[in-house]
């Protein structure tokens, strides 16, 4: 039974100590040191993000990270995780409570690093800042454009309300606070990093602060603000400091991203950074007595439409719905062979007589035998009433941020030859009098097909397009989803289109879909049923084998997106999310038209 589970869990983590020591406490920036109580201390920080994180799971992953030897936990706080919609705040409901994870962390002895952006980068959408201010035709991000910072002013406010009694200061666990997120790599408006600390300190947030850079000149010159401690992304080599130290001396610095692990792309092989060189930095960090973080000690899940994108040398590169990132602590929060060889190599460091606390037991995991799928639904019957649009527009512009948008036009003149899509972002599947044409994939630089010839006086064209991941990171973060401009055919630019939102909302899913229904034709776009029974909960990785691109829920929850260009197969489904009994799953797939089985196994291992 789910009870079980979790009296199980809970008596697991029993056996860790808790307890920072109680009240209030000094942190300052001296010049070469970190001063806790004024003297000297070294952080040993992990990175891990509560949002991606089931809330149940927080305080395990958190001892998880003290066992293997840190003091400190770094977060990122998502801007628009906690701003889904415009104006409308939520710090309280589950995976939201940014107080509560904080506190978690300090009722386990640990300090932390607050990263709250506002852009935070971290391979989540649009690097956290919220997609609704794509609806600004003339958005400028990360700078003093007046309605980017309006945005940012009220998102501040509301969090510093948060933040100020969490203050190490206030008898908090939070050390210091970063202002913005490798700036250096992105822009040099240094008026715009330092009206943020403007704002923090107008709301009663005094720091202490710091920045995150990579260690190049331009990088740290653009990105410090004067005063601030410097974080070098990451500080492998004595030559970075000694970088550093030139730029802005008489602060403290540390390595604010020492990477234990890498992303990875859909279509990519895992990304598996090895063991040897990492342990060759982490040596060379604690020999130096060098504070540091692990970015991440603990990675997690994308869940839903959060996976964000790069636009490197490849193009547009969206990210796995696993953020495993190769970590120490892995997906399931199961310690790796990284976990044990860093966990050796901080003990060592220890002073005589201090050890590490026992590593926590695994959570639970379970394979699920194999169950069928049945098709429930067609998307093509659950078409929303359609908005005029005499040329496309792009999903934001229509007040949506995530999942697909039908755009259907009578052609008119032209009636076959070659479709472009100016431009695509990001997959879409055409469809000519409701016959499958092909897909587009923005990954490869698609954005035209032929259309055949038809018969039909009065051809009717679909374009159902996907929005993946917002870019996250450099030049293109600005980055729409949908048919951004226009649709020619031979030349002719389309007009007068019929737009349906389809934002595939899990209550939307549940309410429309879950119950099933007739599936009429086999045009692809159709949604999949099955059950499957536990005995008790325990997490789980479903199977996505036998399906080509789309989405999972699980008992409502959406698990994320699928896709068989790998390398993920595997979806994390958490144990809190399952129930004793009866668990439905939900699959959506852009092209798969006949059922498959679909199970359950103990390990993302892939």
């Amino acid at each position: 039974m789910k009870r079980f589970l979790f009296i199980a869990v809970l008596l697991a983590l029993a056996a860790s100590p808790a307890g920072q020591p109680t009240g209030r406490h000094t942190f300052a920036l001296g010049a070469t040191d970190f001063l806790l109580d004024g003297k000297p201390f070294r952080i040993i920080s992990g990175e891990m993000h509560p949002a991606r994180i089931p809330v149940e799971y927080w305080r395990h992953r958190i001892r998880m990270a003290k066992a293997m030897g840190c003091n400190t936990i770094a977060a990122y706080i998502f801007w628009n995780y906690q701003e889904p919609t415009e104006g409308v705040f939520d710090f309280s409901s589950g995976n939201h409570d940014m107080a509560r994870f904080i506190r978690t962390a300090q009722e386990e002895g640990m300090w932390v690093l607050l990263r709250p952006g506002p852009y935070v980068c971290a391979e989540w959408g649009f690097g956290g800042l919220p997609p609704y201010l794509l609806r600004d035709p003339e958005l400028k991000v990360r700078c003093l454009y007046p309605r980017y910072m309006s945005a940012v002013e009220r998102y501040l406010q509301r969090l510093s309300a948060i933040v100020r009694p969490l203050l190490v200061s206030n008898g908090g666990p939070i050390l210091m606070i970063q202002i913005e997120n490798e700036y250096g790599s992105y822009g040099n408006d240094r008026a715009y990093v330092a009206r943020l600390k403007e704002i923090w300190t107008k709301n009663g947030v005094s720091g202490p602060f710091f920045t995150g850079d990579g260690p190049t000149p331009y990088m740290l010159e653009a990105g410090h603000l004067p005063g601030a401690a410097i974080g070098l992304d990451s500080g492998s080599d004595e030559k970075h400091w000694d970088l550093a130290r030139s730029i802005a001396p008489g602060v403290p610095i540390f390595s604010s991203e020492t990477y234990p692990g890498w992303l990875t792309h859909w279509g990519e092989k895992w990304a598996r950074p090895g063991v040897p060189g990492l342990l060759k930095e982490v040596t060379f960090l604690l020999g130096a007595g060098k504070s540091f973080n692990f970015y991440v000690v603990h990675g997690g899940t994308n869940f839903g439409f959060t996976a964000g994108a790069n636009s490197g040398g490849k193009g547009y590169e969206p990210d796995v719905t696993s953020y495993d990132y190769d970590a120490p602590i892995d997906e399931q929060g199961r310690a790796t062979p990284k976990y044990q060889a860093l966990r050796d190599l901080i003990a060592a460091s220890l002073p005589a007589g201090q050890s590490l606390p026992a590593v926590p037991d695994p959570i639970p995991s379970v394979a699920v035998a194999q169950f069928e799928m049945k098709p429930v639904a067609s998307l093509w019957d659950h078409l929303p009433a359609p908005l005029a649009s005499v040329q496309p527009r792009p999903f934001e512009m229509y007040g949506q941020n995530q999942g697909l948008v039908l755009y259907r036009t009578t052609l008119v003149g032209r009636k076959s030859g070659r479709l472009t899509i100016t431009d695509l972002h990001d997959y879409a599947t055409v469809f000519l009098d409701g016959k499958y044409v092909g897909a587009l994939d923005r990954r490869l630089g698609e954005k035209t097909i032929d259309l055949p010839r038809t018969d039909n006086a009065v051809p009717v064209l679909d374009i159902l397009v996907e929005g993946m991941g917002h870019i996250n990171f450099a030049q293109e973060m600005i980055d729409r989803k949908g048919i951004t401009d226009r649709v020619t055919l031979s030349g002719m630019t389309l007009m007068n289109w019929q737009v349906f939102l389809l934002p595939l909302a899990d209550a939307w899913v549940s309410a429309e879909i879950a119950r099933g229904g007739n599936v009429t034709g086999s045009r692809p776009g159709i949604f999949f049923r099955g059950t499957f029974r536990l005995d008790a909960p325990a997490d789980t990785f479903i199977d996505m084998t036998g399906y080509r691109k789309g989405v999972v829920w699980v008992n409502g929850r959406n698990l994320g997106r699928y896709w068989d260009v790998g390398p993920q197969t595997r979806l994390y489904c958490p144990a809190p999310w399952l129930k004793a009994g009866e668990n439905e799953v939900i699959v959506f797939d852009l092209h798969a038209t006949e059922a498959s089985p679909l199970r359950g196994v103990a390990t993302r291992d892939e």
